[in-house]
């Protein structure tokens, strides 16, 4: 075990905290407070290359909701080819996506005020999607109130915090990295809550997506 000076040190030098790379040297209270990594006050300002970095290191499970999650298929060249390889490599990939058909994605385009906005966006991922991903990749629609929108990358995952009124893009944003804490372990059950309610996107792509079980 190294002395608290060198952790102290080593910790600041990864950006973790040090009860993430010692776990033994801290009680539960502190392994809770160790899954967060770094909190942004917008998502805008999480470091572009993150994104792709995670989606690299995945190997067990990719995960999305969002009513869009537009900005990766755009502003992220690598995203779509990169993801498609992984599905095809074994990984499971499953995507969220707002149902163009539902009540709540109108009501979110009503809250923005964007006239139709949301929507267009909606169309334009799923286009994004039908267009590059294989048939290994999972896809549902969900008609469900987005209080986050949640991205998991095996152990890691980045929340983005919703507010009333407020685009995504400029509300808080979370890195989290599964140790035995609660924070990972309250977003995963709320992505598999959405994920059993959400409808299959077969009627959008013309092909089926199965259930399966999630491997983790």
């Amino acid at each position: 075990m190294p002395y608290p000076r060198t952790r102290y040190r080593v910790a600041a030098a990864l950006q973790v905290d040090e009860s993430y790379l010692w776990p033994s040297e801290s009680n539960l209270a502190s392994l809770t407070g160790a899954e967060l990594v770094a909190t942004y006050p917008r998502r805008g300002d999480v470091p572009r290359d993150l994104w792709i970095e995670l989606l690299r290191g995945a190997e067990r499970n990719v995960d999305l909701l969002a009513f869009a999650g537009l900005f990766l298929t755009e502003e992220h060249p690598d995203w779509l080819p990169m993801l498609a390889a992984k599905a095809r490599a074994g990984t499971r990939v499953r995507l969220l996506i707002g149902d163009p058909d539902g009540a709540q994605l109108a009501a979110r385009d009503e809250e923005y005020r964007i006239g139709g906005g949301v929507a267009g966006r909606v169309a334009a991922v799923l286009a994004y999607y039908g267009e590059r991903m294989p048939e290994q990749v999972e896809i549902r629609l969900h008609d469900t109130p987005l209080y986050n929108s949640i991205y998991r990358f095996d152990d890691d995952m980045v929340v983005n915090v919703h507010a009333y009124g407020v685009l995504a893009a400029f509300t808080p944003t979370m890195h989290i990295r599964r140790i035995d804490g609660a924070y990972f372990n309250t977003y995963s059950e709320s992505y598999e809550r959405v994920w059993a309610s959400a409808r299959s996107a077969d009627d959008v792509f013309g092909r089926t997506n199965g259930p399966g079980d999630p491997q983790d």
